[in-house]
């Protein structure tokens, strides 16, 4: 059982200050773990967590990261904006030189008051961020310490995680 979640960014951002070695050591702890277990635990954390956590009272991830595009998801975009794809482009999108595709901004271009304007056109790496609900937690961990200071469910899921394990 989660007692308190926390939400507040700041008190995030200096707790993740606080633990930085603490969570490079249950990151080490966690890679001698058996996946299979920690994915279990982690998949119910999150579960339970997200479910007490309304992003929309946050935003970061669409604040902070670099959004990727999958090159299939251009033109869905581009019907939805009701704009042809070239203009779609030139105006949110930019490509690599290994041909991925990111937007061209951060802040991304279509939060608005911590809200997504594009929810039900989103992409999949917005879709499917923080990511917890996939298999292999321990062969990302560095993706997860990356987003511990930035999104609450991934503090909070990390946190419940080593009390979960007794690892303090």
């Amino acid at each position: 059982m989660i007692n308190k979640i926390e939400t507040n960014l700041k008190t995030i951002a200096l707790l993740a200050e606080e633990r930085e070695d603490e969570n490079w050591r249950f990151r080490s702890y966690l890679k001698g773990k058996d996946g299979d277990e920690v994915d279990a635990r982690v998949h119910r954390l999150n579960t339970e967590i997200s479910a007490k956590i309304d992003c929309t009272t946050c935003g970061n991830c669409c604040k902070t990261f670099m959004i990727s595009i999958e090159p299939d998801e251009l033109e869905p975009l581009a019907a939805h904006l009701n704009q042809p794809v070239k203009e779609v482009q030139e105006k949110y999108i930019e490509q690599s030189t290994e041909g991925n595709f990111i937007i061209n901004k951060i802040p991304c271009h279509f939060l608005s008051d911590n809200t997504c304007t594009i929810y039900h056109h989103r992409f999949n790496t917005c879709k499917e961020f923080p990511h917890l609900h996939k298999e292999g937690f321990t062969q990302w961990l560095m993706s997860v310490i990356q987003n511990y200071d930035i999104c609450p469910i991934v503090f909070n899921v990390y946190e419940a995680l080593k009390k979960e394990m007794n690892f303090r």
